[in-house]
C-alpha cells in the first residue's frame, strides 16, 4: 500500500489544535511537507518546530490568518502556492454556536457559510492550479455526520455542512480527471474543545453536570466512548495518499457507530 506523501505538499486549515493539528502531524509522518493554517500565531509557530520530519529535505511552515476574512485568506494562500504549489488541501475549521434553526438570525448563516463554503472556495481556486500541473490533488473536507443525520440544536451547523459537503460532491465530479480527489470526513463525538464548548452550554441551559452529559454522550455511541483527534486524522491522512486515488467524492463517518443513515 503506496501511503508515502514525501515530495506533497499539504495545506491544513485550523491545525493549531483538535482535528487540525492531529492531521497536520499525520501528514508530516507520512513524509509531507506541511503548512499550518489558523489565527493563532503562537500555536501556530510551536506546531511548525515540532512536526515530524521523516527526512531531510522535509520543511514546515505556518501562516496566520481568520478564515471569516476570505481577502487576507486568499492573499496568504497566494504567498504559500508562490513558495511551493500545494498539493493536499485539509478544509477545516471550527462550528457555529448551537441553537434551533427556527430562531436563527440570517447573519450566523452569512458568517457561517463564509468561514466554511466560501473559505474552501476561495483556498481550492488558489491551490488547483498547482494540482493540475502535478496530476496530483487531495481535498478532504473535515465537517460533520450531521450531512447524514442533521443534529439536534444545530441548526445553522446543520444547514451550512450540508452545502459544504454538496460543493465537495459537485467538485469531486468536475476534478477527477485531473488525478484531484475531494472527500469529506465526518467525525463524530470527538474530544476536542469543539466538544468541551457543546457541553458547557447544554449544562448551562439544563443546569446538569458536564461530566453526566458527557456520559449519557458516550453512551449513544456503539463504541460506548469519544473518538480521540489522532483517530480522525488516520481517515483523513489516508485519503491523501497515493493508495486512496480511486476513492473521490464520499462521506466517511469517524462516529464509533453512531450514525445510522446507510448512506
Amino acid at each position: 500500500m503506496d501511503l508515502n506523501l514525501r515530495g506533497r505538499h499539504a495545506l491544513v486549515c485550523g491545525a493549531s489544535q483538535g482535528i487540525g493539528r492531529a492531521t497536520a502531524v499525520e501528514l508530516a509522518e507520512l513524509g509531507a511537507d506541511v503548512t499550518l493554517l489558523a489565527r493563532s500565531a503562537e500555536r501556530l509557530a510551536t506546531l511548525a518546530g515540532s512536526l515530524p520530519r521523516t527526512h531531510a529535505a522535509q520543511r514546515h511552515a505556518w501562516r496566520s490568518v481568520d478564515m471569516l476574512d476570505t481577502d487576507a485568506l486568499k492573499a496568504e494562500a497566494l504567498g504559500i502556492v508562490e513558495a511551493s504549489p500545494v498539493h493536499i488541501l485539509i478544509n477545516n475549521t471550527g462550528g457555529p454556536p448551537g441553537g434551533p434553526i427556527h430562531s436563527a438570525a440570517p447573519a450566523a448563516f452569512e458568517e457561517t457559510f463564509r468561514q466554511h463554503v466560501l473559505a474552501a472556495h476561495a483556498l481550492l481556486q488558489t491551490v488547483l492550479p498547482g494540482m493540475r500541473d502535478s496530476a496530483y490533488g487531495r481535498v478532504v473536507n473535515v465537517i460533520s455526520t450531521s450531512v447524514k443525520e442533521p443534529i439536534p440544536g444545530l441548526g445553522v451547523s446543520n444547514t451550512v455542512r450540508a452545502a459544504m459537503a454538496a460543493w465537495a460532491k459537485t467538485m469531486a465530479g468536475e476534478l477527477a480527471a485531473d488525478g484531484i480527489t475531494v472527500n469529506n470526513v465526518l467525525p463524530g463525538y470527538t474530544r476536542t474543545g469543539r466538544l468541551d464548548g457543546l457541553l458547557s452550554v447544554q449544562a448551562q441551559k439544563t443546569g446538569r453536570n458536564e461530566q453526566d452529559l458527557a456520559q449519557e454522550m458516550a453512551a449513544a455511541v456503539p463504541a460506548r466512548r469519544f473518538g480521540e483527534p489522532g483517530e480522525v486524522a488516520a481517515v483523513i491522512a489516508f485519503l491523501c495518499t497515493p493508495a486512496a486515488a480511486y476513492v473521490n467524492g464520499v462521506s466517511i463517518a469517524v462516529d464509533g457507530g453512531r450514525t445510522k443513515a446507510l448512506s
